[in-house]
């Protein structure tokens, strides 16, 4: 399997299998290995205030670290020298979240929501990514950087 069918796979994987993803309706719309861009439709169930009628903070943290782990995996998927399918394999299954902060800029109105990571510095056993979450109207929701285990 080529890299390129691996991240394919990967990303079928976060959209159809995940269950979480699918229960919130995260999809992942974009991926390469600078950035990945996620889409999730607001719905009742998202609500946080139902006065204000704005998505749940869990959601947006939620997002941003799907986008961010997601990233820091293609990240290391491109990194990867060796094609042993069973050393691929051994490093994929490690990579988990070691460390998030979201500051939350604004309400989250709209009716889309699209996050965007990329990774600032990936080493041999960690990844920092930066994530950005707004609305259908272009307008800053959130912003948060993470730390993955990646090795």
């Amino acid at each position: 399997m080529t890299k390129d069918e691996l991240i394919a796979t990967i990303t079928q994987y976060f959209n159809e299998h995940i269950p979480f993803n699918k229960l919130v309706g995260i999809q992942v719309v974009e991926v390469n290995k600078d950035e990945v861009t996620l889409q999730c439709k607001m719905k009742p169930e998202l609500i946080g205030n139902t006065l204000q009628k704005i998505l749940h903070g869990g959601v947006t943290a939620t997002m941003l670290d799907v986008a961010g782990g997601l990233v820091a995996l293609i990240h290391t998927i491109d990194r990867i020298t060796d094609a042993d399918p069973k050393e691929i394999q051994r490093k994929l299954r490690k990579i988990g979240t070691i460390d998030m902060r979201v500051d939350y800029l604004r309400g989250g109105r709209g009716e889309v929501f699209t996050a965007k990571a990329e990774v600032i510095r990936h080493g041999q056993k960690i990844a920092v990514t930066r994530m950005h979450l707004v609305n259908d109207r272009n307008q800053d929701i959130a912003v948060g950087t993470a730390t993955y285990i990646v090795g």
